[in-house]
């Protein structure tokens, strides 16, 4: 069975990370497989929202521990010259975070359906997305100290943000894993939802998005990244090219029509 299931319903594309005996732990086949998904949507018409999910109890446990010792092993007994060199190894790494620069930037509103434990990189993977909504039954951690890595997947840059950088560095190097109150609590998260309606709950949330006014919410979303790091005046000019472009799309012109009219608009994402 493919470590990566794909599913397509009212104009949501669902990414289910599927190593559920290893708590969906990363591989290559889930890492290429989401690159290939997350690039395919950006440019479809027909999708509306992503949402990136785990099966069986956790969400993501981040690198798989037992890689991390073959790998190891392999290194010490490998002769002088074998294996990657560390520029390549930086660059395969490199290129696998583009799943979060993908979650972050690609025009489509993105969730991570937190629906259980999320860690390391996967917890890197879930802060790259626009918005989560977490099960009660989910907990939330850094856990690169717990193995002594420093980080990746973009955890560093996003928690910081969502936290500040206090918070952040505390969490970083506590390793401590949260509750999903908790991370309520602390902003990590959107929403708590209870395990028993949360796939439910997850839908209706993602269909709503899905079916809403697509291409402002892509102009939104492009503003709201540049907030974190641009200037005001900056700000100002890109809403004013934003807010006219969207101004002479279908979408507005039926929501402005359905305002009046007293009824909800009907949204096609153009």
């Amino acid at each position: 069975m493919s470590d990566l299931l794909v599913e397509r319903r009212d104009r949501v594309l669902y990414l289910t990370l599927n190593r559920p005996d290893r708590l969906n732990a990363l591989s290559d086949s889930i890492i290429g497989g989401l690159l290939s998904e997350l690039n395919k949507a950006s440019s479809d018409s027909a999708i509306g929202a992503v949402v990136i999910t785990g099966a069986g109890r956790g969400f993501c446990a981040g690198g798989d521990i037992t890689r991390m010792r073959d790998r190891n092993e392999a290194a010490a007994t490998a002769s002088e010259g074998e294996g990657p060199t560390l520029e390549q190894r930086i660059n395969a790494l490199f290129r696998s975070e583009h799943v979060s620069l993908l979650l972050n930037e690609m025009p489509k509103v993105t969730i991570a359906a937190i629906n259980g434990p999320a860690a390391g990189a996967g917890l890197s993977i879930a802060l790259a997305c626009d918005i989560r909504l977490a099960s009660d039954q989910a907990r939330l951690g850094t856990a690169f100290a717990r193995v002594g890595y420093s980080g990746d997947f973009g955890g560093s840059y996003t928690l910081t943000q969502l936290v500040g950088t206090a918070k952040a560095r505390e969490l970083y190097f506590s390793a401590e894993m949260l509750s999903a109150d908790e991370a309520l609590r602390l902003g990590l998260i959107n929403r708590v939802i209870p395990a028993a309606s949360f796939l439910d709950e997850v839908h209706a949330y993602a269909r709503k998005i899905a079916n809403g006014p697509t291409v402002a919410y892509s102009y939104m979303k492009a503003n709201l990244n540049y907030a974190l790091h641009g200037d005001f005046r900056t700000a100002l000019e890109r809403e004013a090219y934003g807010q006219n472009l969207t101004a002479q799309t279908r979408d507005h012109k039926e929501a402005v029509k359905a305002f009046l009219e007293k009824r909800e608009p009907k949204f096609e994402g153009r």
